[in-house]
């Protein structure tokens, strides 16, 4: 693939997951993505056959994003029982770095925060968006921190608690984030409700409550 058709590649997609955040995947069609681009349809068909593999080449590029972050801050990656044991040795101030660093990545920069709103937006519409809301924003996002707290006790019950503790509070800021005009103030309160968690759990683990 040349530089010039992968760029156009690139642009197709940041065009179309715009207006699947404005008017949602279910809402767009190849016809509303080709007039926004300013192109004919066969244009758009020589490089994408369908909205399916426009989606799909979308989610490829989330996890490619993902698994960059996850290896520039050196977080733990693999199965739930290899996490568990990367971040039993992965120090506490990284772990709030990167909650901090992810709560920026959905909101501040316009193509995965784009993806949220598209799931968001369809979640309640199509079965296999609602999959990936709950596998990249709810469910996923819970399990994955229930599993870091493991590394800090065995309780499995204490572990979900203190994932819901930990998470509840960033997934309903994503939600005001959205809808307020002094959107600092929201990364101000993440930055809070991470620094005031992690001491919370620092005197847990000094006092042997887990």
């Amino acid at each position: 693939m040349s530089i010039r058709e992968k760029n156009t590649k690139e642009r197709i997609l940041d065009e179309a997951l715009k207006l699947f955040a404005q008017s949602g995947y279910m809402g767009t069609s190849m016809n509303d993505i080709a007039a926004s681009l300013g192109v004919t349809k066969a244009a758009l068909y020589k490089h994408y056959t369908s909205k399916q593999e426009i989606l799909d080449s979308i989610v490829e590029k989330m996890n490619q994003m993902d698994m960059e972050r996850v290896k520039e801050y050196e977080m733990p990656e693999g199965n739930m029982e290899e996490v568990r044991k990367g971040y039993q040795a992965a120090a506490l101030d990284k772990i709030k770095e990167f909650t901090k660093v992810q709560f920026l990545h959905w909101t501040k920069e316009e193509f995965p925060c784009c993806f949220r709103k598209m799931l968001t937006l369809e979640q309640y519409r199509d079965p296999e968006l609602a999959k990936l809301y709950q596998q990249y924003l709810s469910g996923g996002p819970l399990l994955y921190i229930e599993e870091v707290f493991r590394g800090f006790t065995d309780n499995e019950g204490e572990a979900r608690q203190l994932a819901l503790d930990f998470y509840g509070p960033i997934f309903l800021l994503y939600s005001i984030y959205d809808g307020i005009e002094d959107k600092e103030s929201i990364i101000e309160q993440v930055e809070q409700h991470v620094e005031r968690f992690s001491k919370m759990l620092l005197e847990k683990e000094r006092t042997g409550m887990i």
